[in-house]
This record gives C-alpha cells, sequence and structure tokens, in this order.
C-alpha cells in the first residue's frame, strides 16, 4: 500500500521514510521503529493505519540498516543521535504531514516509544501522542513535561521498560497535572510485534489497538 518517499528535515538536510496514505487531508501519524530499524513490519504498522483512515509516516532513521539480530540493533541503537532523531527527522516528518493542514499524532514500539515521548516534549506540530513500552533518559525528555494528550501501552513483563518505571512515569504526569492514559498488559515487552512469536499476543495486541483507536478518534479525528 505504502511507498518510500524523503522528506525535509529543519536542518535542510533530508531523511527517507514509508509513507501509507489514507487520503489527501485525512489525519496523521508518524510510526517510530523499534530498534530493529524500519522493516516490514514497522512498515505493515503504517499500511494499518491507511486502512484505519490515517496517512502514516516511518522515518527511517537508521537510514536503510535493519538487522533481526539483538546485538546489532543494540549497536544501532546506541549510535542513534536521539536529540537529532527527534528534532530533525521526527520534526521534519511532522511538518511535512501537517503541511496538508492535517492535525499529526506520534507512536512508536520500545526504542520508538521513547522518541515518541522525546517528540511529544519537544515537536510543537504534534497533537498527540501514543507510546509503547518504552521511556527516554530524563535528559531527552521528562514525561511530566508533555502539554498534549498522551496514551501509552506497557507490558507487565518486561524487564527494559519495567513495570515500575512505568508506574514512576504515571506518577510524575499526574503530579505536574496531565492527565495520562496508562494502559497494562500481562504480557512480555514487545508484545505488539506479530513478526516475533516468542513475545506476540494477539489479545493484547488488539486491546491496545483498539484503545488506541479511540484515543486518535478523540485527539486528531
Amino acid at each position: 500500500m505504502g511507498q518510500k518517499i524523503e522528506f525535509a528535515r529543519p536542518d535542510g538536510g533530508r531523511t527517507g521514510g514509508y509513507y501509507a496514505e489514507a487520503g489527501k487531508g485525512r489525519p496523521a501519524v508518524i510510526v517510530i521503529q523499534e530498534w530493529w530499524g524500519l522493516n516490514d513490519q514497522i512498515c505493515g504498522v503504517a499500511d494499518r493505519f491507511a486502512r484505519a483512515g490515517y496517512n502514516a509516516l516511518a522515518p527511517d532513521l537508521y537510514a536503510g540498516r535493519v538487522t533481526q539480530e539483538p546485538d546489532e540493533a543494540s549497536h544501532l541503537m546506541d549510535g542513534l543521535d536521539f536529540p537529532g532523531a527527534t528534532h530533525q527527522d521526527i520534526r521534519g516528518a511532522a511538518q511535512h504531514l501537517a503541511a496538508s493542514g492535517a492535525k499529526v499524532a506520534v507512536m512508536g514500539f520500545c526504542m520508538g516509544g521513547a522518541l515518541t515521548i522525546a517528540a511529544s516534549v519537544h515537536v510543537p506540530e504534534l497533537s498527540a501522542g501514543v507510546c509503547f513500552y518504552g521511556i527516554p533518559p530524563e535528559q531527552l525528555a521528562r514525561p511530566a513535561d508533555i502539554r498534549i494528550p498522551f496514551q501509552a501501552h506497557f507490558a507487565n513483563r518486561d524487564d527494559w521498560c519495567t513495570p515500575a518505571a512505568a508506574d514512576a512515569l504515571e506518577a510524575a504526569m499526574k503530579a505536574a497535572g496531565r492527565s495520562p492514559e496508562i494502559y497494562r498488559y500481562d504480557a512480555a515487552h514487545g508484545f505488539f510485534n506479530e513478526r516475533r512469536a516468542d513475545v506476540y499476543d494477539a489479545g493484547c495486541a488488539d486491546q491496545a489497538w483498539q484503545r488506541m483507536m479511540d484515543f486518535l478518534r478523540r485527539s486528531i479525528g
């Protein structure tokens, strides 16, 4: 359904990505990859958004590099310029999508979830954010500083984005006067990824998708 495109960054550079179009003027969603890269699974999520009526753009944060090996994925993630990805790649995607006048949301998984929070704090073109099991270091972004509608999905069996970290995020946001929608699932980290049989949970993934769709309809149309 989608196609590879390039879009402008605020600094004048260019970033590649996968774009799935639902229709001119439709609300839009930025889809941020896991640490594996912009793979077929993430492109499939963008296609799913398009079928649901949202234009979707997944920026290629690794410039074409994709892996299925955890060690290589960790190396690629460690080498990523997270501030640059936030302020240049993701903001460029938001500006590209907002040029039509539509409202834009951001969402992502794992590493992409952490970047969703960072973008929700730092990218002014965004109208909503949905995070799946990812929290950034505080020096990149503080969840308490999110001022747009925000939803998050966390796994109870997660030793990376732990239940304690999810509880701390919720407490910090509420202490700052925010009203986040936080959901927890009796599942493992990565439960939304249907390509990973070791962690995928169809029931939890379907419930999270429906909750996200309801949230997006309320937040961006």
